[in-house]
């Protein structure tokens, strides 16, 4: 996504064995690093229930999540269970 040399990324779920730009099963969010302060847009329930349900996420998007307040989310609901 994006242009020449205007990035912008969608954050998506796949299956880990699939190409890194190849096939997805679901989009959940966008990130624009060139706006000030970044855009991100995520879907948290989508999110929440791929997490739940066993999702790995890669460290950039584990960061994004981190600073959207998201793993803290996660991480409550699933250790407050207990």
């Amino acid at each position: 996504m994006g242009s020449k040399k205007r990035p912008f990324y969608r954050i998506v779920v796949a299956d880990s064995r699939s190409p890194r730009d190849g096939r997805f099963i679901e989009t959940v969010g966008t990130y624009n690093p060139l706006t000030q302060p970044e855009q991100v847009t995520l879907k948290e329930e989508a999110i929440m229930g791929w997490l739940n349900n066993g999702a790995q996420p890669s460290d950039t998007v584990r960061n994004i999540l981190s600073k959207e307040g998201v793993m803290k989310k996660f991480h409550e609901a699933k250790y407050s269970k207990k």
